[in-house]
C-alpha cells in the first residue's frame, strides 16, 4: 500500500529527507551553501535547513554559517553495514589469492538501485581517473559487475531498476538506452559472466562474473579491470576468466560455510 505520492504507508518522510540531503554531498559537491542543498534535494530552503541544523548537531555534517560539508561521522553508517555483513570478510582473501596470481585489480558489489556499491576491493595500480574505493558507486548500465548484478535480478524487479536509470553516455562505446541494455544482459545471461569494453572509461576493460547463494540467485558480482590498451579484449577474456570463476567459486563456498 502506498500513499498519494507513492511512498509505502510505512515509510518516514522525515527520514527520507535527511538521508537525502546526507547524499547530496558528492565529488562533485562536497561543500555546498543551504541554497545548494535545497536546490540538490528539491527541498525548500526552510526543510533543508532544519535537516542541515539537525545533523550538525548530530555530528554527521559542519558548518562555517555559510556552506556546509559531511563530517567523518557519517563513515559509521556505511561501516554498520560492513561490519554486519560477511561478504567483505570473505570476499577479500580471495581477492587477494586473484589479483596476486594475475596481477590486475579485482573488487566485489552489489546492486543499490541503478547502481553498484563497492563492498570489497584490492587494487594494484590505478588506471582510472577516478580512485576507487569501498563504498564507491558506478552507474550499473556501464559497468560489467553492474551489467551481471541486472542479469541476476527477476524480471520485474529489472524492470523498476531500468525505470529508475538515466542513460548518459560516459565514452562513445556506452550503452544508451535500456533496449541496447536490455540485449547486453541476455548475452550475459547465456554465458554466465559480463565484459564491458571501454564504457564506463575510456582505456578501461573489465570483466565480472556473479557470486551467487545456494539457491543460485546472484547477490553480488566480482570483477577483474585491466588497460585497454594493453592486449585484445578476446586475450584478457582468455588469461584471466577461468581465474575469475575460480575465484567467485572459492567465495561462493566460504559463503556456504558461513551459513549466507
Amino acid at each position: 500500500m502506498t500513499t498519494d505520492d507513492g511512498r509505502p504507508v510505512e515509510s518516514v518522510q522525515s527520514l527520507q529527507r535527511g538521508l537525502a540531503v546526507i547524499r547530496a554531498f558528492d565529488a562533485d559537491h562536497p561543500r555546498m551553501t543551504l541554497a545548494e542543498v535545497a536546490r540538490q534535494t528539491g527541498l525548500t530552503r526552510a526543510t533543508a535547513r532544519r535537516f542541515l541544523h539537525t545533523l550538525v548537531s548530530l555530528g554527521y555534517t559542519a558548518t562555517d554559517g555559510r556552506e556546509f560539508w559531511l563530517r567523518p561521522r557519517v563513515l559509521d553508517l556505511g561501516y554498520a553495514y560492513l561490519s554486519s555483513s560477511t561478504l567483505p570478510d570473505i570476499a577479500t582473501p580471495h581477492l587477494k589469492a586473484f589479483t596476486d596470481r594475475v596481477h590486475e585489480s579485482s573488487s566485489v558489489s552489489v546492486l543499490d538501485g541503478a547502481d553498484i556499491v563497492y563492498v570489497a576491493r584490492v587494487p594494484t595500480r590505478r588506471i582510472m581517473a577516478v580512485a576507487i574505493s569501498v563504498g564507491t558507486r558506478f552507474p550499473a548500465y556501464a559497468t560489467s559487475m553492474g551489467r551481471v548484478l541486472l542479469a541476476g535480478l527477476e524480471p520485474s524487479d529489472l524492470d523498476r531498476v531500468l525505470a529508475e536509470m538515466t542513460f548518459e553516455r560516459l565514452t562513445p562505446r556506452t550503452v544508451s538506452s535500456a533496449a541496447q541494455l536490455r540485449a547486453e544482459l541476455d548475452v550475459v545471461r547465456e554465458r554466465g559472466w559480463a565484459l564491458v569494453d571501454q564504457e564506463l572509461e575510456l582505456g578501461l576493460r573489465s570483466m565480472a562474473a556473479p557470486v551467487r547463494d545456494p539457491r543460485g540467485r546472484t547477490i553480488a558480482a566480482a570483477n577483474v579491470s585491466v588497460s585497454a590498451g594493453q592486449r585484445d579484449a578476446e586475450d584478457d577474456v582468455e588469461r584471466l576468466l577461468p581465474e575469475l570463476l575460480e575465484a567467485t567459486r572459492q567465495i561462493e563456498h566460504d559463503l556456504r560455510m558461513a551459513g549466507m
